[in-house]
């Protein structure tokens, strides 16, 4: 399995019987705390423990309340959750929106030994449609069920821990639409911090759960862990939409060019000026192979299309910002492909004729060093790269893998660099 960027791994003694003495999971650059545990999810691991203790080995369960005997992990990041908790588990299915983060969950689950389900999903709703977890799409990741440990459709627990960077109207929404998944009476834990956003969970938790009653099971330095019973979660009319798609046009390259996106894409609201940028800068012809790499909602592949008779390709590891990609190609009347994928992972077999692309500017050095490094690898001989990055910064020594390295284009705050 290839994943971009540095990768590393952390270990954790198991501190029960059950499952391997000594845990250690792969992580990589570009997902959530890679050098460390997170709090919130060994505390939401400990919490599934203790609600699936069928013997009362952990003396913590409640007297009288159901067995977990199954759990839907959302945003599950490289899988500590899904796979601490799958021992005594019969079944666990993790989620997660982004394609590096996927394929380490399901590399974790693996070196355990855990049987365990990983689906590629925005976790959205409303940006996909409302099918069985094990039958959500899933990108060009190479993610699938093992053991067809994700073969039905409803959970008695959802275990969310989400990220710190999540936009909360992004979060609320993945929380009420995972509960979706479960059966009346089913449990929901939500693992957060105060700066995290925890007290607007709180809030979204409480409507849907008997009575609004929401309790804290668990505590630890600044993280808590809230538990509700869910009363309604089939229920369409209750469930509410903290996430609504906004749809705009902005001119790019001169073209006017109808855009999709949500809350927690780059440049959700308006058109960034570095986009535009390498709009005009870029050279698009007849007849080319254009790949839209870290194409964010697709502006650029939306654009490509209409400026020239040419084939477009736009890929993001981001499945949030991929299901705003194909919803901007539609607005266009565009016809072309969309790939969730880490990087060019799930385009290396075919040769483009130009890549345009706008990097992530969080980026660790290295991860883009190794992206264009293997942009490289799907070029075609006379093919070109063009990159746009703030003019504060310099790309040129990522892009060392190329023999030619020059300025296409210079804004006021922005600069295209052509590789070749």
């Amino acid at each position: 399995m290839a994943v971009n960027g540095e990768s590393s791994t952390l270990a954790l003694e198991a501190r029960v019987d059950a499952g391997p003495s000594e845990y250690r999971f792969r992580t990589a650059g570009g997902v959530c705390s890679p050098d460390r545990f997170r709090t919130a999810e060994l505390l939401l691991a400990d919490v599934l423990w203790d609600a699936a203790d069928r013997d009362g080995a952990t003396g913590r369960r409640d007297v009288g309340a159901p067995v977990v005997d199954s759990a839907l992990v959302p945003e599950a990041n490289y899988g500590v959750v899904g796979t601490l908790a799958a021992p005594v588990l019969d079944r666990v299915a993790m989620t997660e929106s982004s394609a590096r983060a996927a394929r380490l969950c399901e590399a974790n689950a693996a070196r355990h030994g855990v049987d365990a389900a990983v689906s590629l999903t925005a976790g959205v709703n409303a940006l996909e449609p409302k099918e069985g977890v094990a039958d959500l799409p899933r990108g060009d990741v190479g993610v699938s069920s093992t053991s067809g440990a994700g073969s039905a459709t409803s959970f008695d627990a959802v275990a969310y821990a989400p990220k710190p960077y999540t936009p909360l109207d992004v979060g609320a929404q993945r929380l009420v639409d995972a509960t979706s998944r479960l059966d009346r009476g089913g449990r929901v834990f939500v693992a957060a911090a105060e700066r995290a956003g925890l007290a607007r969970y709180e809030r979204v938790l409480a409507d849907r759960c008997d009575g609004g009653r929401v309790d804290c099971v668990a505590e630890r330095d600044d993280v808590r862990v809230l538990r509700g019973v869910v009363c309604d979660a089939g229920s369409e009319e209750s469930a509410a939409e903290h996430v609504s798609i906004r749809e705009f046009s902005a001119s790019v390259g001169g073209l006017e060019v109808a855009l999709a996106s949500v809350p927690g894409v780059f440049s959700a609201t308006r058109l960034d000026d570095g986009t535009r940028l390498l709009a005009a800068a870029a050279e698009v012809e007849d007849g080319d192979r254009v790949l839209d790499l870290c194409c964010g909602y697709g502006a650029l592949g939306a654009w490509a299309a209409q400026a020239a008779d040419c084939s477009v390709c736009l890929s993001d590891d981001d499945r949030v910002a991929t299901a705003c990609a194909e919803r901007t190609l539609r607005r266009n009347g565009v016809d072309g492909t969309v790939v969730t994928a880490d990087g060019v992972t799930a385009v290396s077999d075919r040769a483009f004729d130009r890549v345009l692309c706008n990097p992530p500017t969080h980026a660790t050095d290295r991860l883009l060093a190794d992206l264009f490094e293997d942009v490289g690898g799907v070029l075609a001989p006379d093919g070109d790269l063009f990159v746009v990055h703030h003019a504060d910064l310099d790309l040129r020594p990522q892009l060392r893998s190329f023999d030619d390295v020059a300025t296409a284009e210079t804004g006021e705050a922005h600069v295209v660099l052509r590789a070749a």
